[in-house]
């Protein structure tokens, strides 16, 4: 949720030309990460789980792209920032991904 507020934050200063074009792909990108997670905890069955959390780690991936090209036009001041968070949260998705796959096979 923290990387969501720093998303909007963070695009609430781009150029109004990109209010519906790289700054609506961001913000979805980045709600997308935490919703899925939540979505896939309220399916039944581990699969299913998994199977959001592979989506939201996509979403993550798509929002570091995003940050990488918003970086690039000039338009982020704190991508390094940004990029930080990606990494933080990339790195608790994989691990509780890995948590549930080891608690299925065990």
């Amino acid at each position: 949720m923290d990387l969501v507020t720093a998303v909007y934050t963070a695009t609430s200063s781009f150029p109004t030309l990109e209010k519906f074009g790289l700054s609506s792909q961001l913000q979805r990108a980045a709600v997308s990460v935490p919703a899925n997670i939540a979505e896939g905890f309220a399916r039944n069955g581990t699969k299913e789980l998994l199977h959001f959390l592979s989506i939201s780690a996509g979403s993550l991936s798509e929002l570091d792209t995003l940050i990488e090209l918003a970086a690039r036009l000039g338009y982020l001041n704190n991508a390094e920032e940004l990029n930080g968070k990606v990494d933080e949260v990339s790195g608790l998705l994989m691990g509780l991904s890995a948590s549930i796959k080891r608690r299925a096979t065990s």
